[in-house]
């Protein structure tokens, strides 16, 4: 399994954006929702995890 299989879509509600990331699914059960930068938005919005 390489690298780009594990990469999981962290998208925006509001804008649809969606930022690409890793995530060490042995320590993180749960979904994770991080607070990234929207370029749409312009502001630092939260991020939620979500099917591929």
């Amino acid at each position: 399994m390489s690298s780009q299989d594990r990469l999981i879509p962290l998208r925006n509600k509001e804008s649809g954006e969606v930022y690409w990331t890793s995530k060490n699914k042995k320590k993180v059960e749960r979904k994770i929702e991080l607070k990234k930068y929207s370029k749409k938005l312009r502001k630092r919005v939260a991020f939620k995890e979500t099917k591929k």
